[in-house]
């Protein structure tokens, strides 16, 4: 990838377009983000960044964790990823990646964790659809069927079951972004985005533009 940035959620808002269109967007606070190591082909076989965003009390970060900071000399921080950039042998410890890396007008990939919804019955979990609602049915918003009987003698694997819902990593596809404030390290991307207000995401440009 060309460009990306670790980022946080902070809601959803609307802006006005030059021909005054209304454009729902998703504000994040992108950045800064700072180069904790710097992986080479020559130690590791192959060239990436791990970044940091966020700050962290040293108190709730592990001692190896703290070791591994302070031998980059950048303060703690709360989230780590590591991405595979173009110009990754060109940076180095310790290098800032800010919000003006992107401009108005790119396309960009969002990747999110999406949110937990605890335990989902089938209905709201796959959409099936519910029996019928009247005083004589015994069965509403139930499972259905969950297979023969005698053959084969169980639950075929794939059968669409109650379960835990949410909580999985999504990423969106081709979205523009609207705004960018170099200052505040703000994005104005256009659309929803995965994830709950102060979710960690990432914004990397889009593999289909």
């Amino acid at each position: 990838m060309k460009k990306a940035i670790l980022g946080k959620k902070l809601g959803m808002t609307q802006l006005f377009g030059e021909n005054g269109v209304l454009i729902p967007v998703t504000v994040v606070e992108a950045g800064p983000c700072r180069v904790i190591q710097k992986k080479t082909v020559d130690s590791d076989g192959y060239e990436a960044v791990q970044v940091g965003f966020g700050e962290k009390k040293e108190k709730h970060t592990p001692k190896a964790m703290q070791g591994h900071f302070k031998k980059a000399g950048t303060g703690y921080m709360k989230y780590l990823r590591e991405l595979k950039l173009d110009n990754s042998s060109e940076m180095n410890v310790g290098d800032e990646i800010k919000a003006d890396v992107f401009a108005a007008g790119d396309a960009v990939d969002v990747t999110g964790i999406t949110k937990g919804k605890g335990y989902a019955g089938p209905i709201k979990r796959w959409g099936a659809h519910r029996g019928p609602m009247t005083h004589g049915s015994g069965y509403h918003r139930g499972p259905g069927s969950l297979g023969a009987c005698s053959t084969p003698s169980r639950v075929m694997k794939g059968k669409k079951l109650a379960g835990h819902l949410g909580v999985e990593k999504v990423t969106i596809q081709n979205l523009e972004v609207v705004l960018v404030d170099a200052e505040k390290n703000v994005l104005a991307i256009k659309g929803a985005i995965p994830g709950p207000k102060g979710g960690m995401v990432i914004i990397k440009d889009s593999v289909k533009a």
